[in-house]
């Protein structure tokens, strides 16, 4: 009798733990799977955006002569330098060893601007300026996108200041990497006569502010570019996006201050939080979402909305109505294609030639119109704070095409992408940040 009602409790206990993970799978937003596939496919295209140690990429760019491992946008042949933006967009993956870290954050401090200078384009690289890129072969920073060139970088369709938005991921490296090893003694470390910690504040008030709300902005004559992501457009006055970055700068770099015991922390709060207050009011459009600037292409932004609530900025119903709207516009088809997604809702171009106002591409192509997976997690945690079953299908959308292109299957196969459209057009396979940024946002919601 007592082995029957053991084997019983047995039974039930199978059946219950049976149950239990039945429901705890069914209430991830991403599957184990699924998740799995993410991670695996992130490690490998993490990998083939290494570049070693004397590695050689081309004839026109060399080999890797800085000393240490570089991880550049992407594989085959994107991109053959070292990006500080997408490779700090990537950290968060927790696929970036501690040596491979420490070489990239300090040859992007000594490459940092030490003297104010005019390029022969005509573009000015104020002193604190993070390098836009950085060559493999001489380790020449390039302040400017649209070019490899040392000597002719800096022309006016590029903007008149370096992109504003590297400065802030160049605090992200050092946050990250003492966060994660514990050395905070990097901080005080002289890179070119100048420690750590005072090249990381150089850099923060770099790109040009507001004096009272500390916004990032630029002027049809001063202009940087906003983000990277979108270097080809010319976006102008109060900026959303680097503003953005620049809060969860301020807050990264109060936290390091405190580290070191500096009195200064306090000054880096105060500015995160008057970025906090003052956005909404700035830039939100009746909708919910957030438009881009306000000055040209003051257009709904789609990826500053998603960051805006992944970063905790838009709260309380601000939060809801940004979340509501983006879910909507799944829901109506104009957000995202296969689960990748666009700088604009097609119904939110601005004529029916181009997507933003100004561009130097097509419309529907690269940054103008085509459709990126390096948003998709941001904008998967906004749905997900309003309706976490169309958050799960957008998701799982985003996933399935991986599966459907995934570039380890050889030949014509290159997913990730960096961007595509629904048409033929497909831009550099193999793309980081299309798999690292998401990774990043699915494990913040599971």
């Amino acid at each position: 009798m007592m082995k029957c009602i053991k084997l019983l409790l047995v039974c039930l206990l199978f059946v219950f733990s049976v149950g239990y993970a039945q429901n705890a799978q069914q209430g991830s937003f991403v599957s184990s799977e699924n998740l799995s596939f993410l991670e695996g496919m992130t490690k490998d295209v993490l990998e083939a955006s290494r570049i070693y140690p004397g590695q050689f990429i081309s004839k026109d760019f060399g080999s890797n002569n800085t000393g240490g491992v570089l991880i550049r946008p992407g594989g085959r042949n994107a991109y053959p330098s070292f990006w500080i933006r997408d490779y700090a967009m990537s950290l968060e993956t927790g696929m970036v060893s501690k040596k491979e870290q420490l070489h990239m954050l300090l040859l992007t401090a000594s490459t940092q601007c030490d003297q104010t200078r005019i390029t022969k384009g005509g573009s000015l690289v104020p002193l604190g300026s993070v390098a836009d890129h950085i060559r493999i072969d001489d380790s020449k920073p390039i302040y400017f996108p649209g070019t490899y060139s040392y000597e002719n970088q800096g022309t006016p369709e590029w903007g008149t200041l370096p992109p504003y938005c590297d400065q802030f991921y160049f605090i992200h490296m050092a946050y990250y990497y003492v966060k994660h090893t514990g050395d905070r003694k990097i901080l005080l470390k002289e890179v070119n006569g100048i420690r750590l910690i005072d090249r990381l504040k150089a850099a923060f008030h770099t790109p040009p502010s507001n004096e009272n709300n500390h916004i990032v902005y630029a002027t049809d004559v001063m202009r940087g570019v906003d983000f990277g992501f979108r270097d080809a457009q010319v976006i102008t006055g109060d900026l959303c996006f680097p503003s953005i970055l620049k809060y969860r700068a301020a807050n990264e770099i109060a936290e390091l201050l405190q580290l070191i015991k500096s009195n200064d922390s306090k000054k880096y709060l105060e500015i995160a939080a008057a970025i906090k207050k003052s956005l909404p009011g700035m830039f939100m459009d009746g909708r919910g979402m957030l438009r881009a600037s306000t000055g040209k292409s003051r257009q709904a932004d789609v990826w500053s909305t998603a960051l805006a609530v992944y970063f905790g900025i838009l709260e309380g119903e601000d939060m809801k109505k940004a979340s509501y709207i983006l879910a909507k516009a799944y829901k109506d088809g104009t957000l995202s294609y296969k689960g990748n997604i666009r700088h604009i809702l097609t119904t939110d171009d601005y004529n029916e030639t181009t997507a933003w106002e100004i561009s130097l591409s097509g419309k529907n192509l690269y940054q103008n119109g085509a459709y990126w997976g390096t948003p998709t997690g941001w904008v998967c945690y906004a749905m997900n704070q309003v309706d976490p079953q169309l958050a799960k299908a957008l998701a799982t959308e985003f996933i399935e095409d991986l599966k459907a292109n995934d570039f380890r299957k050889g030949g014509d196969f290159g997913a990730p992408y960096e961007c595509f459209n629904t048409s033929t057009y497909k831009q550099n396979p193999i793309y980081l940040t299309t798999v690292a940024c998401p990774l990043t946002a699915f494990r913040k919601i599971n």
